[in-house]
């Protein structure tokens, strides 16, 4: 819809506000640049049979188009031909990209996703700078930037840990792969379709509709200021966390005659020695958690959970190795499966557990 004759300036501002420039205090493109970027982009149209771009010299705008002093007061001259939506385009992606501004932006969002939203005065001048240079000696590639980023010391800091709230993907997902749940195989597609299924609709219960952003920007959490990733967490979204964790340790899901589950004792035997209630707990958190729990939040639940109120070790210590020497025995067998599921259940439950 965007002709010389109307320009519409959508995609234009789009290109600056969401993904070139931002909106910063040091992103000082105005609303004049809006609607020159606007002009140079009239005539390029969209083919919904074959799903591509062409452009379309009648419908295009052939004046020059000025620019502010934030892009270094850029003229664009006007163009004809079949040629000049190309040249055009590529003289104004030119000078976007010639403003250092871009560079710290998209740095700024790569820092965001992988480290924390909070880009105070020192984090700017230390990662958001350099990593901007990096980014623009090597022609915007976005390699080089993530290589120094997820290689610093900065990104290992235990302040970095556990700063961020797991999306919903990151919670279903992420819980699948921890706890090792088996899927059908990949020949059975229809019953693994109906898994995954089950997967993203919990997914989009808890806010994060695949491939359904709420608008344009994507989901507020990955730019909204100044909650950011605590978006993801509500009074409807906390309690949906932790009916998903619950139902995948207490019951799993069925079709088609196959079940998927946190099997809690398979993943106990992964560990080194799940018979020390201490090791059990210990191991766990470290495995589940970002940041770790107190001392006398495990042994709370070392007493509560694993020893029933009793004092010594050894009550949880024979029930596993009993377990593990005669699985026959079925109350004793179904004593520890309960124990090692309400734990791993309690676990999930915790505050913790929505941490990255």
């Amino acid at each position: 819809m965007n002709t010389r004759t109307a320009p519409d300036e959508n995609y234009a501002r789009e290109i600056q506000e969401l993904f070139c420039c931002g909106k910063g205090p040091d992103s000082l493109y105005t609303e004049a640049d809006v609607k020159a970027a606007a002009r140079v982009l009239t005539g390029w149209r969209n083919n919904n049979t074959t799903m591509t771009s062409y452009f379309d010299a009648t419908r295009h705008d052939t004046t020059p188009k000025a620019f502010s002093s934030f892009y270094n007061n850029t003229v664009i001259a006007g163009r004809t031909g079949a040629t000049a939506g190309d040249i055009e385009l590529d003289e104004m992606l030119n000078m976007i990209f010639n403003v250092q501004e871009v560079a710290k932006y998209i740095c700024r969002r790569i820092y965001r996703w992988f480290v924390y939203y909070d880009i105070d005065a020192s984090v700017e001048t230390n990662i958001i700078t350099p990593l901007a240079n990096i980014f623009r000696s090597n022609n915007y590639e976005i390699k080089p930037v993530l290589q120094a980023l997820l290689q610093s010391e900065h990104f290992f800091d235990t302040l970095s840990r556990g700063c961020q709230i797991k999306s919903p993907v990151d919670l279903v997902v992420g819980m699948c792969r921890e706890f090792n749940i088996q899927f059908p195989p990949s020949t059975d597609y229809v019953t693994n379709y109906a898994h995954w299924n089950y997967m993203v609709t919990w997914v989009s219960n808890m806010q994060q509709n695949i491939g359904d952003p709420p608008d344009v920007s994507g989901w507020k959490a990955y730019y909204q200021e100044p909650q950011f990733y605590q978006i993801w967490i509500n009074s409807d979204t906390l309690p949906k966390r932790n009916q998903f964790t619950d139902t995948m340790i207490v019951s799993g899901y069925s079709f088609g005659g196959k079940r998927i589950q946190i099997d809690g004792i398979a993943f106990a035997r992964t560990l080194s020695n799940p018979a020390d209630p201490n090791v059990l707990i210990n191991e766990l958190t470290a495995l589940m958690f970002r940041l770790d729990i107190s001392d006398a939040s495990k042994a709370q639940l070392k007493r509560d959970i694993l020893l029933s109120g009793q004092t010594s070790d050894h009550y949880w210590t024979d029930a596993w190795n009993l377990f593990i020497s005669t699985p026959s025995n079925t109350a004793n067998a179904t004593t520890v499966r309960n124990k090692v599921r309400d734990l791993i259940k309690y676990l999930m439950n915790l505050a913790e557990y929505q941490l990255a």
